[in-house]
């Protein structure tokens, strides 16, 4: 698989003795549906060893990640659930990866919750309230995503509060199908997405389940090296059923 990037066979025989190669080449042949790692393993390692091993799924570039938000509160969401992404893998990423996030992220949504994604593309700025390159960057994210999958409900740019309450929604975005009724978040960086999932998860009392990796062909995920073992649970259950709706996908219909 890496002999065109120049790995040598005794390299390969080597990176075979780790634990996260040899499980992520038990998912690629089809021995394991999925695997979970990063207990003892920093990201970027688990992430590599998953990216060399599987791959990226057809038709993507970028793998990126996800937070299931739980949330207290139901008010914002189907049984009070939110999708924020990337909060822990693309640190900066271009207005084409901002689409490809966004199209994986309802992806997710959909294998998880089973319902229809509602994409907002969040910014600091509503609909032209604002002029600045990182606002056209988000702007010019949207139109990609609404290119690749007309089908998809998304809309931005949009602030966090006119994606989530309605009576915003109405006064900053009129007329929109996604605005006041998002569960989809998409941030547009790492920096933004990383802190609001940890102040939702502190101030709002929210659990915060992630990050799970996409935009991988199989199902593979990452641990925080602070995991707890309800964590581990989360991430194998999740990664249980990525696997399932990836098999559901690649059967043929009755």
């Amino acid at each position: 698989m890496r002999r065109a990037k120049g790995l040598m066979t005794d390299e390969a025989r080597t990176l075979l003795t780790d634990p996260l190669y040899y499980g992520n080449l038990m998912v690629r042949l089809g021995k394991a549906d999925g695997s979970v790692a990063g207990a003892t393993n920093t990201t970027s390692h688990t992430v590599r060893a998953a990216l060399h091993c599987i791959g990226v799924r057809p038709g993507f570039k970028l793998v990126s990640s996800f937070f299931l938000m739980a949330l207290r509160d139901n008010g914002f969401s189907e049984n009070g659930a939110l999708i924020f992404a990337d909060c822990g893998v693309v640190i900066e990423p271009s207005a084409a990866e901002l689409a490809e996030i966004a199209i994986a992220s309802a992806d997710s949504w959909r294998a998880l919750l089973g319902t229809t994604p509602r994409v907002a593309m969040l910014s600091f700025s509503t609909k032209g309230s604002a002029k600045h390159k990182l606002v056209d960057k988000v702007v010019e994210a949207t139109r990609t995503a609404k290119a690749r999958k007309p089908e998809l409900e998304i809309d931005g740019e949009l602030q966090a509060d006119a994606a989530l309450v309605p009576v915003i929604a109405q006064s900053k975005a009129p007329g929109s199908t996604v605005a006041g009724r998002a569960n989809v978040l998409i941030f547009p960086d790492l920096q933004s997405g990383n802190i609001a999932y940890k102040l939702t998860e502190r101030l709002a009392g929210a659990t915060a389940i992630g990050p799970i990796l996409q935009g991988l062909d199989k199902p593979a995920n990452d641990l925080s090296r602070g995991c707890k073992a309800e964590d581990i649970v989360d991430a194998v259950a999740i990664t249980a059923v990525q696997s399932q709706a990836r098999q559901a996908l690649s059967e043929p219909p009755a």
